[in-house]
């Protein structure tokens, strides 16, 4: 019963963000058909999350029938989105242009790395390569040591799954005005770069520097990092304020001399050095007895298996179990409209019969689809 309930939207088979985005609305109530292809019936496994509350068709993109299965889909559909290189839809007769022919409210959305125009427009990539452009991998990593990437959460995730989600609904929300259809163009550039819209706006008015390890929030002040305990685990801290950061020198009892002046930028890396040395004297658990739930801004530093067995994401019930993968739950959370997890993840084809049918296609029909191969 999420608030997207309702909502009628085509996915085109893919990788990565574009079925990440298809989740993310799955779980928000839309009801979400995977385009998968024929030769692919009968694969995927239920073990997938990104595939979760989704139906499946295997149709054959490369045969004129199943082409106008897809159109007909379209006819009924509030949206369809896709993550090929610019072009690709186009050159299957499936582009915005026949898309909006067939439905002038349809919603068509494109993810790609570089956008639909510009010299990178067709050229392969990678997360790591569309937020190297952006700006936002040079800004993280040590200093002395290449940029590191943050696993592909920024440009992928963030700058494209997310961003296209948020696009869809947006234009959906404008379609109920205007009764007309748009194209959201949704490029991971843009995306990363729009995740660093603080950080820009740091080094505009001076705040932040461009080499790496040297500002407040990347690990150069000593009152912003992660820390090595005594058993070889880690904690985070992030006492920014005035006062969260009295309490880490309280509780932490840190020399006054030493961490009194606080945004003095030239005593960070002694401050750094000492702090160290200080974390280092007890294991992660006993700073977590003194420190998490405090005004200190303080987390331990868990790994996939250790976070869904932290009592407070276990009491939000942060992480779900589905097919016996535990897996993060649908977010955000609302008060009337709960997201949910309708079903497990689909196989290649398993909703065939039953999406034809929802559009009026007869058993006959379906059964000549299926025979000539434009469906499986």
């Amino acid at each position: 019963m999420g608030p997207l309930k309702g909502l009628k939207i085509i996915e085109m088979a893919g990788i990565g963000p574009g079925p990440f985005c298809g989740m993310v609305l799955a779980d928000l109530g839309a009801e979400i058909i995977r385009i998968d292809r024929a030769s692919a019936i009968g694969t995927g496994s239920k073990k997938e999350p990104s595939n979760r509350g989704k139906k499946s068709i295997a149709v054959d993109l490369k045969a004129k029938e199943g082409v106008e299965v897809v159109l007909k889909l379209v006819e009924t559909a509030d949206a369809i989105f896709e993550g090929f290189r610019p072009g690709v839809m186009e050159r299957l007769g499936i582009g915005p242009e026949v898309c909006l022919a067939r439905n002038d409210r349809i919603v068509f959305g494109r993810m790609t790395g570089w956008g639909q125009e510009g010299p990178l427009a067709n050229a392969a990539g990678h997360d790591i390569n569309y937020i190297s452009l952006s700006g936002a991998l040079a800004a993280i990593g040590r200093p002395g040591s290449p940029p590191v990437p943050p696993l592909n959460l920024i440009g992928d995730f963030g700058g494209g799954g997310m961003l296209l989600a948020l696009g869809l609904v947006a234009a959906l929300l404008e379609s109920k005005e205007s009764k007309q259809g748009q194209v959201v163009d949704a490029a991971m550039t843009d995306g990363s770069a729009l995740l660093m819209t603080m950080i820009y706006s740091m080094q505009s008015s001076g705040m932040w520097k461009t080499t790496m390890g040297s500002n407040l929030l990347d690990g150069g002040s000593h009152f912003y990092d992660t820390y090595e305990c005594k058993d070889g685990k880690f904690i985070s801290i992030g006492s920014i304020e005035p006062q969260f950061y009295a309490l880490l020198c309280q509780i932490a009892e840190l020399d006054e001399k030493v961490f009194s002046k606080q945004m003095s930028r030239d005593l960070w890396p002694e401050q750094k050095e000492e702090i160290k040395k200080i974390f280092l004297k007890k294991t992660r658990d006993e700073w977590c007895e003194l420190m998490e739930g405090t005004d200190v801004c303080f987390a331990p530093v868990l790994d996939m298996s250790e976070a869904p067995q932290h009592p407070h994401n276990k009491e939000r019930k942060t992480f779900i179990d589905l097919e016996g993968v535990t897996q993060p739950a649908p977010a955000p959370r609302f008060s009337r409209t709960e997201p949910e997890v309708v079903s497990s993840p689909s196989i290649v084809g398993e909703h065939t019969n039953e999406v034809l049918s929802s559009i009026g296609l007869s058993e006959e029909d379906i059964s000549t689809l299926k025979t000539s191969g434009a469906v499986a």
